[in-house]
C-alpha cells in the first residue's frame, strides 16, 4: 500500500468508526484512544489526519456537500429553480447522517459546510460577505428546522416553499 492508499483507508476507518460510534455514544464520551483502537488504527495516523472529532465529521460533510455539487454541476437539468430541491433531496439520501448530526448537538458542522460551499471567506468585501453571510445563515436555518421537524416535506415541496418565499418577500 502506498502512502496516498494508507492515509485514504486510515481516514475512511476513522470516519466509518466514528459515526458508528457517534450512533451509540455522545460525541464527548468518545476519546481519541478509543476511536483509534475500534478503528484499527494507530493515533498518530489520527493526528496525522485530523485535529479534532469534530474535523473528522466536518471534513465528511463537506465531501458529502462536495459530491452533491458535482452532481448538480453535471446534471443537464440542473437549474437555478431546482438547486435548494437537488440540495434537500441530498440531506433525504443523507437523512442517517444529518439526523445523527442533530442527535448529536452538531448541525453547526452543516453551517461550516455551507459556508466553504458559497465561499464566505475573510478576504470578501463586505457587501460580498454580507451577501453569502445572509444566504449561508438563511439556508442553514431552513434546512435545520427542517431536520429537526423530522424531514417530512419532500425536497421539492421546500424547493417550492424556498422560492415561493423568496418571490412573496421581495
Amino acid at each position: 500500500m502506498n502512502k496516498q492508499e494508507k492515509t485514504s483507508y486510515v481516514k475512511t476507518e476513522i470516519t466509518k468508526t466514528l459515526i458508528k460510534l457517534l450512533n451509540e455514544y455522545d460525541m464527548d464520551d468518545i476519546d481519541i484512544r478509543f476511536l483509534c483502537n475500534e478503528a484499527g488504527v494507530g493515533r498518530a495516523s489520527f493526528y496525522r489526519n485530523y485535529s479534532s472529532k469534530q474535523q473528522v465529521i466536518l471534513d465528511y460533510a463537506s465531501m458529502l456537500i462536495q459530491q452533491w455539487g458535482n452532481d448538480f454541476e453535471a446534471n443537464p437539468n440542473s437549474s437555478p429553480f431546482n438547486v435548494f430541491g437537488s440540495l434537500f433531496e441530498h440531506f433525504k439520501k443523507n437523512k442517517k447522517f444529518y439526523t445523527l448530526l442533530y442527535k448529536q448537538n452538531l448541525l453547526d458542522i452543516i453551517l461550516e459546510t455551507i459556508k466553504e460551499k458559497v465561499g464566505l471567506v475573510p478576504t470578501l468585501s463586505n457587501s460580498e460577505a454580507y451577501t453569502k453571510a445572509f444566504f449561508s445563515y438563511g439556508l442553514y436555518g431552513w434546512i435545520c428546522e427542517w431536520i429537526k421537524r423530522g424531514m417530512k416535506e419532500s425536497a421539492d415541496d421546500i424547493n417550492k416553499m424556498l422560492l415561493d418565499n423568496s418571490i412573496n418577500n421581495l
